[in-house]
């Protein structure tokens, strides 16, 4: 066997142009090289950007041939610590090609590799623009509600309001097909444990059943036709559980398509539910801000959390089975071991509602979390972990995050908003912090040193004095704690008076001005839509 054809480095297709990967630009080179003349398909490809997940699993595997069994690994290190020791090592030309394979990775987590604070790539609806548009149905309501990876992680699937499916390319994000699902707005998916088929549901109490090439096979009413909000399959996959707004949950027979219990104790919309990883335990949260376990089998209540003071959103098991995750409009992200029913910890990082949280597939410690102004949030928790937030992107989205999900290999996290943007995260390139330092605000321009001079500066706001204010001030308040800013709106003047670094004041009048274009565009095209009414 060849040894080096597992650690060749990958030729450059433009063999006249060195590829830097310190250079702030690289990946970019694309748009400046000249048209290819006599290079195959293959090699043109190639120019392309893309997150490839597969180049370091080979390295990860080719690496492994140059160490020695863990059985003898004592007796090659001095003294007999029993550490892993390098056997043989690849060629120093080689060396720079080695990325960080997962298999070299215990204890904690990576910054570079679990926490994802670089925006790879940024898809757009393709209906975010329709042609024809009624009154009654605004632009802003062509959002992404739910996503999913499909089995391997070749391809992203995202469900929007207008119960579409949208299929993204997973390894270059391009854009593949759209096709109608349901008859009303997405709500979740879902897929099995074994990963043969695939559940979505809507707002109108609609369950359908896909194959894996996305081929409807069966659907069921439920809920009284009112919206259902989360899925989840057992274990075994011969059965899944159901909640909705109904203030019920429901557990069906996936042979059968029966409603096999129905789970009743909730007083009020139920938003979120999960089975758990290997046992027959449910856990549900709910607009009543309570957290229930339950027994499938039996349909009764094992156990009640208390914890949260508003509406819990979301609930996630870990994989680890111990712990169970709760996020809530409270602004609070709950962690409890349900061996003891106990809570570990209490994690504030976010200024707005949690919408959105989601396990790391490869280390048990780390989770992501989306807020309702758009916030991404890493976390560390465990016995090496920390209760603060380990990396932090407060612009990831102009507006709340409804859905997120890791790609299986752990190197892409995929978010979904209500800015009707998909977005891609890996990690850094080589040299950049983004994200990782002071909340990825104030560094000047990349020269390692921080702007601390205070100016002021005033932005006019026109007739939309309201929307930057809020209702109850929340808009202008929640954004004077993301960007560290002094902010005050002058009602009589019509002007936004800021007070902070250059820096600072630069990001929130273009968080501003996007609002303001955001809403200018909504009131335009609601405008144009009673027009074709007579102007009802």
């Amino acid at each position: 066997m060849d040894l080096n054809s597992y650690c060749r480095p990958v030729s450059n297709p433009n063999p006249t142009k060195k590829r830097s990967f310190l250079n702030a630009n690289y990946g970019d080179d694309e748009n400046n090289e000249e048209e290819p003349t006599h290079e195959s398909k293959a090699t043109t490809e190639l120019k392309r950007k893309c997150i490839d997940y597969h180049s370091p699993a080979v390295i990860d595997l080719s690496s492994r041939l140059y160490r020695k069994s863990n059985r003898r690994s004592h007796a090659a290190v001095p003294g007999g610590s029993g550490a892993a020791a390098p056997y043989l090592q690849c060629h120093s030309n080689y060396l720079r090609w080695m990325g960080l394979p997962l298999g070299d990775m215990v204890g904690n987590a990576p910054c570079s590799v679990a926490f994802l604070t670089y925006c790879a790539h940024v898809t757009r609806a393709k209906n975010s623009n329709p042609v024809i548009q009624t009154c009654d149905v605004p632009r802003n309501q062509w959002h992404v509600r739910c996503l999913s990876w499909t089995p391997g992680g070749r391809r992203l699937l995202t469900g929007n309001q207008e119960g579409e499916f949208t299929l993204w390319d997973g390894i270059n994000f391009s854009f593949e097909l759209i096709m109608s699902a349901h008859d009303q707005s997405f709500r979740c998916m879902a897929w099995s444990h074994n990963q043969n088929y695939l559940l979505t549901s809507d707002s109108g109490g609609n369950i359908k059943y896909w194959s894996p090439s996305i081929a409807p096979v069966q659907s069921i009413d439920s809920h009284d036709g009112q919206p259902i909000h989360a899925l989840s399959f057992s274990p075994a996959d011969t059965k899944f559980v159901s909640c909705g707004d109904d203030a019920t949950v429901r557990v069906w027979d996936w042979a059968s398509h029966r409603e096999e219990k129905l789970l009743e104790g909730h007083g009020w919309d139920v938003k979120c539910v999960q089975w758990h990883p290997r046992s027959s335990v449910i856990c549900s949260g709910s607009k009543d801000n309570l957290v229930k376990l339950w027994d499938p089998r039996s349909g009764s209540c094992l156990s009640t959390l208390y914890g949260h003071k508003n509406t819990v959103t979301k609930v996630a098991w870990n994989d680890n089975g111990n712990w169970l995750l709760t996020a809530s409009r409270d602004q609070l992200i709950k962690l409890y071991d349900i061996r003891a029913m106990k809570e570990l910890c209490s994690l504030k990082g976010h200024h707005k509602e949690v919408t959105s949280i989601s396990w790391h597939p490869v280390y048990e410690t780390v989770f992501a979390s989306g807020g309702m102004d758009g916030t991404l949030i890493y976390w560390n928790i465990g016995p090496k972990g920390s209760d603060e937030p380990a990396a932090k992107i407060p612009y990831a989205h102009d507006m709340a995050i409804w859905d997120m999900k890791w790609h299986p290999a752990g190197h892409l996290l995929a978010t979904g908003s209500n800015d009707r943007q998909t977005k891609f995260w890996a990690r850094n390139r080589p040299g950049s912090k983004q994200g990782l330092d002071d909340d990825g605000l104030d560094v000047d321009g990349g020269a390692g040193t921080y702007d601390t001079e205070i100016i002021h500066a005033e932005m006019e706001l026109g007739n939309h004095v309201g929307i930057v204010i809020g209702r109850r001030g929340a808009t202008i308040i929640a954004m004077q704690r993301q960007t560290k800013t002094k902010m005050h709106v002058d009602q009589i003047r019509r002007v936004l008076q800021i007070e902070g670094t250059a820096r600072q004041i630069e990001t929130v009048k273009k968080r501003v001005g996007a609002l303001l274009e955001r809403v200018s565009s909504d009131n335009d095209d609601r405008g144009a839509s009673m027009g074709g009414f007579g102007g009802f």
